[in-house]
């Protein structure tokens, strides 16, 4: 029996029940879930953390957020880390001394994206300027740089990309492609590639605007969610071949409210098609899906992805997490539309909130803790 304060929308109901369970044992919160040690992680990086990745290989890359005072501004500008799998780590760029110009210069590090051979890293930063009138200037940028903490120049520029967001790497370890907003605030996108070589930008897919993408790792693919222009036309899920540029449709959505992710198997896709139903959808039979009522939040694929872990909460806020069993997938009825059903949503790490989580390469959980933000590493729970 899963006790049902668990599913209440009162997070102070859902902690008391976490209390008495784990006094009573009257629940069925997994075994492994009543007996983890929140207090003791397989990792600890004891630092204020703004951003993680972990490699293929298992090392992380983590920003530490620092902030310095001047005269007149108060600017934030986060040190990049390396830790490897002996425990070492390394500080890969000093944020105090990443300087763009003269003008005032403050960012955070939102995201880090590791290359296939794991010897490359992108950083989205979250950056704001000051111009010579006193206006502040907000923007998106990539940083790009090598496990050693060279700056990487693309194509004999700058090794920032102004105006960057969701870079991803080709399997050629060498090319960039990402999102460049076309509709403000955020809206809708184009594709945007450039090489560490040869440079300069180009266009991909160009005309064609984008709500989202998920690159699928290690591979020149992507799911995407295109939308024309006008935002007339009904949301479409596709394929893309980033290099190629070829694509192919494989549904049209009743909605787009975000959440795109792609399961590690890359057979199966889930995302949010407003702001209460997830949708997950097959990639090879896309007629076949399912329709879950479970609220807005942040999603990660269980490895043998019979499951989803969801954060209930928007990305880079502090929720609970949660696991959802992925029912089987089926076409609806001809001319009717996929019935929305409502799951129990398991509760996990006795319902305390964190900032950010991930399930790691090697299928452990990583989650960055409420208070002082550090970065705690665990076993998955069952």
């Amino acid at each position: 029996m899963i006790c049902p304060g668990f599913r209440s929308r009162y997070r102070w109901i859902r902690n008391f029940c976490s209390l008495v369970c784990a006094v009573l044992g009257c629940c069925s919160l997994s075994a492994h879930a009543q007996t983890l040690d929140l207090e003791k992680p397989l990792l600890n990086i004891d630092e204020d953390i703004s951003a993680f990745a972990f490699a293929p290989d298992g090392r992380v890359v983590y920003s530490v957020r620092r902030h310095f005072h001047t005269k007149e501004y108060e600017t934030e500008r986060d040190d990049i880390w390396l830790q490897e799998n002996g425990g070492k780590r390394r500080r890969l760029l000093q944020g105090e001394k990443f300087l763009r110009g003269n003008a005032p210069f403050t960012y955070t590090i939102d995201a880090f994206r590791w290359s296939p051979n794991g010897r490359l890293i992108l950083a989205q930063l979250f950056t704001t300027s000051v111009d010579e009138h006193g206006a502040a200037q907000d923007s998106i940028m990539t940083l790009a740089l090598e496990d050693n903490g060279k700056e990487i120049r693309l194509g004999a520029n700058d090794n920032l990309l102004k105006d960057a967001a969701e870079a991803s790497w080709l399997v050629d370890n060498a090319t960039i492609v990402y999102l460049t907003e076309v509709v403000k605030p955020r809206v809708l996108f184009s594709f945007k590639y450039v090489n560490i070589a040869a440079g300069p930008n180009g266009h991909v897919f160009e005309g064609r605007t984008f709500l989202d993408s998920y690159p699928i790792p290690r591979s020149n693919m992507a799911i995407a969610v295109e939308r024309d222009h006008n935002l007339t036309g009904p949301p479409r899920l596709q394929r893309l071949e980033l290099l190629a540029q070829d694509d192919r449709e494989l549904a049209t959505l009743d909605g787009y409210e975000g959440g795109l992710t792609v399961s590690p198997s890359t057979k199966k896709v889930a995302y949010f098609i407003d702001k209460e139903v997830l949708e997950i959808r097959d990639l090879v039979e896309p007629a076949k899906l399912a329709r879950l009522r479970v609220g807005l939040g942040t999603l990660q694929w269980s490895p043998e992805e019979t499951r989803i872990l969801m954060k209930r909460a928007p990305e880079k806020k502090s929720g609970d997490l949660v696991w959802i069993d992925v029912p089987a997938l089926k076409a609806p009825a001809k001319d009717q539309d996929s019935p929305v059903t409502q799951p129990p949503l398991i509760p996990i790490l006795h319902g305390l909130t964190f900032r950010d989580c991930a399930i790691t390469p090697d299928g452990k959980l990583a989650v960055i803790a409420p208070g002082k933000r550090n970065l705690l590493l665990f076993p998955l729970p069952r």
